[in-house]
């Protein structure tokens, strides 16, 4: 989350301004999610130009409901399957049991709550089970607007302590996020490699247990 400090796209975000919104939140909700990005963009801008963080906040709001209804879109077509193939079994069934409990509230708290708790599995069960499309917008819609107002007025109001930090740390934050990707990377090459030496595929089959 933090390497997206570097000076490179800092730059390159405040110049494409809300529309770097709408992109990133079309990517943060999709299959490959990037974990942080959004709500770091958010804070970032506003506290970049404090009078317009309510506008900052519409444009990631905005981003983050077409960005999770294509991800639903794709959970419709491609059904129960979709979930299966980007999960293991047994999560995927946690989330079927989660939307039969919970409906609203299944999509609502986890587009409310930040990283790590995940999203984008919601988002897929929510088109495979057809969960209604009014009350899919609704629930992300609203619930991301609680999160990005909050998180723009944050940064609105704690511009230069968020910045000062920033200088201050950048390269301790930087540097501590390259050891984390490399030691996720290491972990999870082991792990495809015991997978495959053992014969045990690297996800459990859907069809399983």
């Amino acid at each position: 989350m933090f390497l997206a400090f570097n000076i490179s796209w800092l730059a390159w975000l405040e110049r494409l301004g809300g529309l770097g919104l709408i992109l990133l939140g079309l990517a943060d909700n999709s299959v490959v999610p990037l974990p942080g990005s959004m709500d770091a963009a958010t804070v970032v801008l506003a506290a970049h130009e404090k009078t317009w963080w309510w506008y900052y906040a519409v444009m990631a709001i905005i981003g983050a409901v077409i960005g999770g209804y294509a991800t639903y879109e794709l959970g419709r077509k491609g059904g129960r399957e979709a979930l299966e193939k980007k999960l293991p079994h047994e999560k995927a069934e946690r989330v079927y049991r989660a939307f039969a409990k919970y409906g609203f509230l299944a999509l609502f708290v986890p587009a409310l709550l930040p990283p790590p708790v995940p999203f984008t599995p919601f988002l897929i069960a929510a088109g495979a089970l057809n969960y209604p499309r009014r009350k899919f917008l609704v629930a992300v819609g609203v619930a991301r607007a609680i999160r990005y107002f909050a998180l723009g007025y944050l940064g609105s109001i704690y511009s230069e302590q968020i910045f000062g930090f920033l200088r201050e740390y950048y390269q301790p934050i930087l540097w501590t996020a390259v050891a984390l990707a490399v030691i996720g990377g290491v972990v999870s090459g082991i792990y495809v490699w015991r997978c495959k030496r053992r014969g045990k595929p690297v996800i459990p089959d859907s069809k399983a247990a």
